[in-house]
C-alpha cells in the first residue's frame, strides 16, 4: 500500500537527487528510508466512508473516490499544496483511478507541488513503468520541464530507471534532448550518477558524444572527469568521445583531470590519447588487423624457445632457469605494447594452437619414422585433422547471437513494456533485445547467446546453440591427439633412452628421461596438461547433455539456487531432461537408425516453452 509520505518526500526533495544516495533500483537511499517509515506509520483504514478524496486516492479506494467525484468534487481542483488528484494517483501507481480522473476531465499535464512537476514526472521518479505507459497513452507530454529543469528522460536517468529510459526513447523521445541547462541525459548520467549504469545503457542508443551544454560548453566526457566518475570516463572513451574539445574555460578533458589531480583518470586519458595517436600510423593499423596472427606467431616462437632452452646441452639447471625467466619476462612485454589488453583474452587459445603445432612437429620428426605404414599413423593423422576441423567450426560458427535491427529493438521494447514484461528476465539491457529462452548475455562477446553453455577460454568463443555440437567433437579429438602423444612418448623413451625403471625406481627413471630428451618430456607435459582438461570437460559435458539435458550455465545456476533452499533442487527434474536416449538424440540431431525421433528447437527465437510429446510424458510423471 502506497501512502502520502512517498509523495511528500518527493515534493520536498527540491534540490534534486544526489548520485551517492542512489539505491539499486534508482530511488535514493534516503527516500527509501522515509518511504519505509511512512508505510509503517500509516494505519489500516477499516472504514473508508469518512476518508477525504486525497487519502482515498493515496490508498486506491476506488469506490470512495467515485462517490465523492459523483457528489460534485472537481478532479482538477488542487489541494492546499497545489497537488492534484491525478498527481496522487500517479505517484501511488493507481491505474484505475488515473483512468477515472481523466475521464472526468483531469488535466493530464497539470503542474503541481514544490517541484512544479506533472503526474508523469511523479510516476517516473518512483519508477512506475505501467503508470508511465498509461499517461503517455492518454497524451502526457514527456518533453515538459519540471521545476528543477528536468524532462521525463532526465528524471529517468537520475533515478536509474532503465526500463523507463528504454520505453521513452522507443516512443520517440530524443536521447539527445537537453534540460534547462542544456545538458543531455548522457551528460547528466556522467556527472550525477556514479557506476556503469545508466551511462552504458544510454550509449546503446547512439547518443551524441561530443555535443556541449549551453553554460559550461562541456561534453559528456568533461562532466565525467569533473565528477571523478571513473566508470563513465572508461565507457565514454571506449565509445569514442573526443579528447580535443575545449569547454568555455578552454580546457580539454585531460587538462581538467590534471587540475583535479585524479591520477587514475589522468592515466586513462593519456593512455587513450597515445593509442589514438598510434592508430594514425599505417604500421600500427596493420598490426591491429593482424594482431591475432602475430600473437599466435609469438606464442609459437616462445614455446619453441622454452623447449630449446630445456633441451640445451648444459647440466646447469640454474642457468636454464634464469634463461626461462628472462624469456618469459621479455615475451610478456610484447602483447601489452603491440596488442593491448583486450587481445590477451585469446592467450589460452593461441597457447593451445601453439602446443598442437609443436606436438605435430615432434610427432612427425621423432615418432613418425617408427609408425609409417602402420594403422597408428592413419589414426593420428585423422585425429589431427578432426581436431583442426572442429576447432575451426567451433570458432567460426555463430553460437547463437541474438540479432535485431534498431527498429526491431524499439518495437520489442514497446511491446514488452506494454505487456508488463520489460524486466531483466526477458530483456537484455546491453543488447536491447528480448532474451530467448535459455539465453544469457556474454560480457566478453558482448551479445546474448542462445542456449548459452559457457565462454570457452580455449576456443576464444562462446559455446551456445549454434556450435555446441562442434565443441564436443573438438574436445574429443583433442583428447585423442594428446593421448596418442602420451603413449608415443613412453614408446620413444623405451626405445631411445637407457631406462631402468624396474631396477632403480621412479625417481631414477625420471632423471634418465630428462637427461635423454628434455624436449620429448616438454611435449609430454604439454600433451598431459591438455589431455587432462579436455577429457574432464568432455566427460562433464556428455554427462550434462545425456543425463541432465542442461547446459553448464544452467547446471551451475541450479546448484547455486539449491544452496539457499531448504529442499535441494533435483537437476534431473527439469523440463529439458527427457531421458538418456532422447537427450542425446535431440542434442546431436541423430535418429540412431530410426530408433529415436529427434526434436529440433530453434533456441535463437524460442521465447516460450514448447514441449515435445516425450517432454509432456516426463512432466506428467514428475
Amino acid at each position: 500500500m502506497e501512502g502520502p509520505g512517498l509523495a511528500s518526500q518527493c515534493r520536498n526533495h527540491s534540490h534534486g537527487p544526489h548520485p551517492s544516495g542512489f539505491g539499486r533500483h534508482g530511488v535514493c537511499a534516503h527516500e527509501n528510508k522515509e518511504l519505509a517509515k511512512a508505510r509503517e506509520a500509516l494505519p489500516l483504514i477499516e472504514d473508508s466512508s469518512n476518508c477525504d478524496i486525497v487519502k482515498a486516492t493515496q490508498y486506491g479506494i476506488f469506490e470512495r473516490c467515485k462517490e465523492l467525484v459523483e457528489a460534485g468534487y472537481d478532479v482538477r481542483q488542487p489541494d492546499k499544496e497545489n497537488v492534484s488528484l491525478l498527481h496522487w494517483a500517479a505517484i501511488n501507481n493507481r491505474l484505475d483511478l488515473v483512468k477515472f480522473y481523466i475521464s472526468k476531465g483531469a488535466v493530464i499535464d497539470q503542474l503541481g507541488g514544490d517541484l512544479n512537476s506533472t503526474p508523469l514526472h511523479w510516476a517516473i521518479r518512483q519508477g512506475h513503468l505501467p503508470m508511465v505507459i498509461l499517461l503517455l497513452q492518454y497524451g502526457a507530454d514527456p518533453t515538459l520541464i519540471d521545476g528543477e529543469g528536468f524532462s521525463s528522460i532526465h528524471l529517468a536517468v537520475l533515478f536509474q530507471h532503465m526500463p523507463i529510459i528504454a520505453y521513452l526513447i522507443s516512443k520517440g523521445q530524443s536521447v539527445n534532448m537537453t534540460d534547462l541547462n542544456g545538458q543531455t541525459p548522457l551528460m547528466l548520467s556522467a556527472h550525477k550518477v556514479l557506476g556503469p549504469e545508466p551511462t552504458g545503457f544510454l550509449l546503446k542508443f547512439n547518443p551524441s558524444l561530443n555535443v556541449v551544454d549551453k553554460i559550461h560548453q562541456n561534453t559528456p566526457l568533461h562532466w565525467a572527469v569533473a565528477a571523478g566518475n571513473v566508470t563513465a570516463v572508461d565507457k565514454l572513451l571506449e565509445a569514442g568521445s573526443s579528447l580535443d574539445i575545449r569547454n568555455v574555460k578552454g580546457e580539454t578533458p585531460l587538462e581538467m583531470a590534471l587540475q583535479s589531480k585524479n591520477r587514475l583518470i589522468i592515466h586513462m586519458l593519456k593512455t587513450e590519447a597515445k593509442m589514438r595517436a598510434n592508430k594514425k600510423f599505417r604500421l600500427w593499423r596493420w598490426l591491429q588487423r593482424c594482431e591475432l596472427f602475430l600473437l599466435l606467431m609469438l606464442s609459437v616462437i616462445t614455446m619453441w624457445a622454452v623447449g630449446y632452452i630445456l633441451d640445451f646441452n648444459s647440466d646447469s639447471w640454474l642457468l636454464k632457469g634464469c634463461l626461462l625467466i628472462t624469456l618469459l619476462f621479455l615475451t610478456s612485454l610484447f602483447p601489452r605494447f603491440l596488442f593491448g589488453y583486450k587481445c590477451l583474452v585469446y592467450l589460452p587459445t593461441v597457447f593451445l594452437l601453439s602446443s598442437i603445432f609443436w606436438i605435430f612437429v615432434t610427432w612427425f620428426i621423432l615418432f613418425f619414422p617408427h609408425l609409417a605404414g602402420t594403422p597408428f599413423y592413419f589414426v593420428f593423422i585423422f585425429s589431427i585433422i578432426g581436431f583442426l576441423y572442429f576447432f575451426y567450426k567451433t570458432w567460426a560458427t555463430d553460437p547463437g547471437f541474438t540479432k535485431a535491427s534498431e527498429e526491431e529493438r524499439k518495437t520489442n521494447i514497446i511491446t514488452l513494456a506494454e505487456t508488463g514484461c520489460l524486466d531483466f528476465r526477458t530483456f537484455c539491457t546491453s543488447c536491447l533485445v528480448r532474451k530467448p529462452l535459455r539465453s544469457l548475455h556474454c560480457p566478453v562477446c558482448k551479445s546474448c547467446v542462445a542456449r548459452y553453455d559457457q565462454h570457452c577460454l580455449w576456443t576464444g568463443r562462446c559455446i551456445g546453440f549454434g556450435n555446441h555440437r562442434y565443441y564436443i567433437f573438438f574436445l574429443f579429438f583433442l583428447s585423442v591427439v594428446c593421448n596418442w602423444i602420451i603413449y608415443e612418448s613412453f614408446m620413444y623413451w623405451s626405445n631411445h633412452c637407457a631406462t631402468t625403471f624396474r631396477e632403480d625406481g621412479l625417481w631414477t627413471y625420471l632423471n634418465q628421461i630428462v637427461a635423454c630428451s628434455p624436449w620429448v618430456l616438454y611435449i609430454f607435459l604439454l600433451a598431459t596438461f591438455h589431455f587432462s582438461w579436455s577429457s574432464f570437460l568432455l566427460v562433464n559435458q556428455l554427462f550434462q547433455i545425456a543425463f541432465l539435458g542442461l547446459t553448464s550455465h544452467e547446471r551451475t545456476s541450479l546448484l547455486k539456487q539449491s544452496r539457499h533452499m531448504k529442499q535441494p533442487l533435483s537437476l534431473r527434474r527439469t523440463p529439458y531432461n527427457l531421458g538418456f536416449t532422447q537427450n542425446l538424440a535431440d542434442f546431436f540431431q541423430c535418429g540412431c537408425f530410426g530408433l529415436v525421433k529427434p526434436y529440433a528447437v530453434d533456441w535463437t527465437s524460442q521465447y516460450t516453452m514448447v514441449f515435445h510429446p516425450a517432454k509432456e510424458k516426463v512432466l506428467r510423471s514428475v
